[in-house]
């Protein structure tokens, strides 16, 4: 019995030591306020849409740079199409 209740507590320990490296006890309390949770997510939206908007805005003009540089080859078939989709690009811009 002494034997069974020394291994119990040694698991329990270990269960214990498991717990307070996790932080459970932070993450239990973040979890259960409402206001913080609503903060963290306000805060994450913000970013997410300044990222998106920061990595659209480089992707198309990394498209435009393609397409120009397109255009310039005056490739027969295609090169009327980039242009007029170039032109339509720039004059949204103005």
């Amino acid at each position: 019995m002494f034997k069974m209740k020394k291994v119990l507590n040694n698991n329990l320990e270990k269960v214990l030591n498991i717990l307070e490296k996790s932080n459970i006890e932070e993450i239990t309390y973040i979890l259960g306020d409402k206001k913080e949770i609503a903060k963290r997510n306000l805060i994450a939206g913000i970013f997410r849409g300044i990222g998106i908007g920061i990595g659209v805005t480089i992707i198309t003009a990394l498209i435009i740079y393609f397409l120009q540089k397109l255009v310039r080859l005056n490739l027969p078939i295609i090169g009327k199409y980039i242009y007029d989709i170039v032109e339509i690009v720039e004059g949204l811009n103005r």
